[in-house]
């Protein structure tokens, strides 16, 4: 069985609630309640640590002039829902509400004001069986302070990749639309590989051999002014040979971590002209003026923690 330590006075957090203010060390979201990392504690046969179930989200909050702000909060916890849902959950023990309560309410108890945010949800409570049904699910957020993901000259400078010998999960093989924790193996071991040759991030082919993404980020192409990514969204999507991107103009990647990062190199081929990457640059400028709350957009995007 899980077992969960939480304090009496802590109580359960619900959309609306303030959560604690108080000076003290980080606080964790354990099922409901906010409690000391020292208390949140899981027992060694939780079978998610075993067989990889549990669906997990990346969210990041940043610092504006009006203080710690999350971006698109709503939308990543409705992912984390819907990864659970097609991982086999039929019912959850929290919704959609009480979960972007407890983001909040973990950032703000944190005292940060830029952290990385990773809510999970996960198999407990028996599951030995192969089931979700055999067990419960359990939640939990956690906060960080976060650094440059792919390092601190990855912003100007770019970073070098190579096409990885590990071939993307084929989506009737795993769920590949869901972030299932289970999935990310195929990752670690693309990774490590190319960290291990000298690179920084890799980049994985599909199994008809078309490239799909890197270990975690989305991949895009700029060629002849024309942005294209591989499929599916609302920029031209299309297949993407690994030739095609040792000839592009500009090549970069995104994701929460990453955020928008060029890549200088592929398989040791200097990508674009070197005279610029002005397609990356721009929406790196947009991105950051948006999360910062400098953009138009960053009022319906933006959730302000306090």
């Amino acid at each position: 069985m899980e077992r969960v330590q939480t304090t009496e006075l802590e109580g359960r957090s619900t959309a609306g609630s303030r959560g604690t203010t108080a000076a003290g060390p980080p606080r964790m979201w354990l099922n409901g309640k906010l409690v000391a990392p020292s208390e949140a504690r899981l027992d060694f046969l939780t079978p998610a640590l075993h067989y990889g179930v549990a669906a997990f989200e990346g969210i990041r909050c940043y610092r504006t002039a009006r203080g710690p702000a999350i971006f698109r909060l709503e939308e990543h916890v409705e992912r984390l829902i819907h990864s659970a849902r097609v991982l086999g959950w039929r019912e959850l023990p929290f919704s959609l509400e009480e979960l972007t309560a407890g983001c909040t309410d973990v950032v703000r108890a944190s005292g940060f004001e830029e952290c990385y945010i990773r809510p999970l949800i996960w198999l407990a409570e028996g599951g030995w069986n192969l089931t979700v049904d055999g067990g419960k699910a359990y939640a939990g957020i956690a906060v960080w302070e976060w650094k440059a993901y792919l390092g601190a000259e990855a912003l100007e400078q770019g970073v070098r990749a190579n096409v990885s010998t590990f071939t993307r999960h084929h989506p009737n093989v795993m769920m590949t639309k869901a972030k299932i924790s289970g999935n990310y193996p195929n990752s670690v071991l693309a990774k490590t590989e190319s960290l291990r040759l000298g690179f920084d991030e890799a980049i994985m082919l599909d199994a008809q051999g078309m490239v799909a993404e890197c270990t975690g980020e989305n991949i895009f192409v700029v060629r002849r002014g024309r942005l294209v990514t591989p499929p599916p969204g609302a920029i031209l999507e299309q297949p993407v040979s690994r030739d095609q991107l040792y000839i592009a103009d500009e090549v970069f990647v995104t994701g929460t971590a990453a955020e928008v990062i060029g890549l200088r190199e592929i398989d040791f081929r200097p990508i674009g002209s070197g005279r610029g990457t002005p397609v990356t640059r721009a929406l790196q400028q947009a991105y950051h003026a948006v999360v910062r709350g400098e953009h138009p957009r960053s009022a319906s995007w933006l959730t302000f923690v306090s």
